[in-house]
């Protein structure tokens, strides 16, 4: 049976909001403790953010190109992450509760843009109603098998805590998914936020829950409510036993993530920032070995699955890519231009686009400066011109690729769509995009022969037109595409007229 992801994933440009972090509504009453919006976030520290703040601020994402949003977790905790849930029936008081949630559902689909959030069901929190009454009750509680407690009293101190939690931390009790009440409480909130609206699950650490059967029920239950609902997973590393078509539709692509990292900032990047994006460092990569990284991933999955796949530049979880590039505008945009024009879902994380910098958590967790005197809007512009190029071509959202040439610090890769047989040629689309992230410009021949006649024209659609060509044209002859300019640290886009 073939595999079967979202049809409008292929479609999305996600944008990845902390939401304590993003916007703020004064219609949301706030706690008074809260740090200035202005200060560099700390660990424990709030901000205010809300979710109204993002209806809000809808107008802006639009603008952008946005058409869809991943929110870290919403529900009702005691940290400003959210990862530590106390309810997972209700939205946070100080997001605007359940209430303000349904309003942004009802904005953002008024606008056509999808909404996922995090679920996360390895862990609660000391304040989740089950283990606290565990807490409180100790051996006589009635919801002892929810977790893994190892002796009483229960002792929920640094140190001394007596029950699993996730990485040891006592604020983070580890639920027991073999208990049957554990699997249905959780499968019934899988299916409630669907059933209110939400277009899909961001799953947090879900190889923690190492059950199969656990995340295939899931799936089942989910996708009952909505058969188009999106499940990506928090999976840092080849993830081919959850991506079978019976489990999530895709993960977070940090494979992705380093690979851009290695040849776009090569030589002049934070080490110790890059330190923090998955489980090996980032190396640094040549042309050749940027696209043989790039094709082993897509080698690992079906069509269908690396389609969906959440191709991401920077997290909530890493340092920002502009950090780790040590401030090299030119390695973001490279980066994005390739994002843009590469198989999956792309997603940008909120301020990237304006430039915002960040270390390592709570650094990377910064609030969004509204004041439009310190954005960068030459790379605002540069995120909104590739977001328009993937929505204006198709072959760049579901095309075939096939890279056509990797030497040096220059790749070049084309992506395809071809009609059906019987199908109207006009269907045809071709796209071939070359990136150079040298310090020099590059005139490259480029063997097309396989992929081409001779006679074709290419018109440059995206960067730079040749040097004496006011129509950005190339041609092909004698099976090469000869003398393609691309200015040092830029990428430029053909199409195949």
């Amino acid at each position: 049976m073939p595999i079967s992801t979202p049809e409008w994933v292929r479609h999305a440009i996600f944008y990845q909001i902390f939401p304590d972090r993003f916007a703020k509504s004064e219609r949301v009453h706030k706690p008074a403790n809260l740090e200035p919006w202005e200060t560099k976030p700390t660990t424990y520290g709030y901000k205010g953010g809300d979710l109204l703040g993002v209806v809000d601020k809808l107008d802006y994402l639009q603008d952008l190109g946005i058409n869809a949003i991943y929110f870290t977790p919403v529900f009702q905790s005691t940290a400003n992450h959210r990862y530590h849930t106390q309810d997972y029936y209700r939205i946070d008081p100080i997001l605007g509760g359940t209430e303000a949630f349904q309003e942004l559902l009802k904005a953002a689909h008024r606008r056509k843009m999808h909404v996922i959030i995090d679920g996360v069901f390895n862990h609660a929190s000391r304040g989740f109603y089950q283990f606290n009454h565990a807490l409180e009750n100790g051996a006589d509680s009635p919801y002892l098998d929810w977790f893994h407690i190892h002796g009483f009293p229960v002792n929920a101190y640094h140190g001394k805590a007596n029950y699993d939690a996730w990485w040891g931390i006592p604020a983070l009790p580890k639920f027991n998914t073999n208990t049957r009440a554990v699997r249905e409480y959780l499968f019934k909130v899988g299916e409630y936020w669907m059933e209110m609206g939400a277009d899909g699950w961001r799953l947090d650490v879900p190889a923690e829950i190492a059950d199969d059967s656990f995340w295939q029920e899931f799936r089942y239950r989910v996708k009952r409510v909505n058969p188009e609902a999106y499940i990506v997973g928090e999976i840092w590393h080849e993830a081919q036993r959850w991506l079978q078509g019976d489990q999530f539709d895709a993960v977070m692509n940090y494979l992705f993530t380093k690979a851009c990292l290695g040849f776009f900032s090569a030589g002049k990047r934070d080490e110790m920032l890059a330190s923090g994006v998955g489980y090996a460092p980032v190396n640094d990569l040549d042309a050749s070995r940027f696209a043989y990284s790039l094709n082993i991933t897509l080698s690992l999955y079906d069509r269908a699955i690396n389609e969906v796949q959440m191709n991401l530049l920077s997290s909530h979880d890493t340092a920002r890519f502009l950090s780790i590039a040590k401030h090299d505008v030119s390695a973001l945009k490279l980066a994005t231009l390739c994002q843009m024009t590469y198989p999956g879902a792309p997603s940008v994380y909120y301020g990237d686009e304006i430039g915002m910098e960040g270390g390592k958590d709570p650094d990377c967790r910064r609030t969004f400066n509204w004041d439009e005197s310190t954005w960068n809007h030459d790379l605002r512009a540069y995120f909104k011109k590739c977001i328009a190029l993937r929505k204006k071509y198709a072959a760049l959202r579901n095309g075939d690729i096939r890279v056509l040439h990797a030497e040096g610090k220059n790749v070049v890769y084309l992506r395809e769509i071809k009609s059906g047989p019987g199908q109207d040629q006009k269907g045809n689309e071709k796209l071939i995009i070359a990136l150079n992230s040298g310090p020099q410009a590059a005139q490259i021949n480029i063997a097309t022969n396989e992929v081409l006649p001779d006679g074709v024209t290419l018109k440059t659609v995206f960067g730079a037109k040749p040097q004496g060509s006011a129509s950005g044209a190339y041609q092909t002859a004698n099976g090469q595409l000869t003398n393609l300019e691309i200015p040092k640290r830029e990428g430029v886009v053909l199409k195949v007229m």
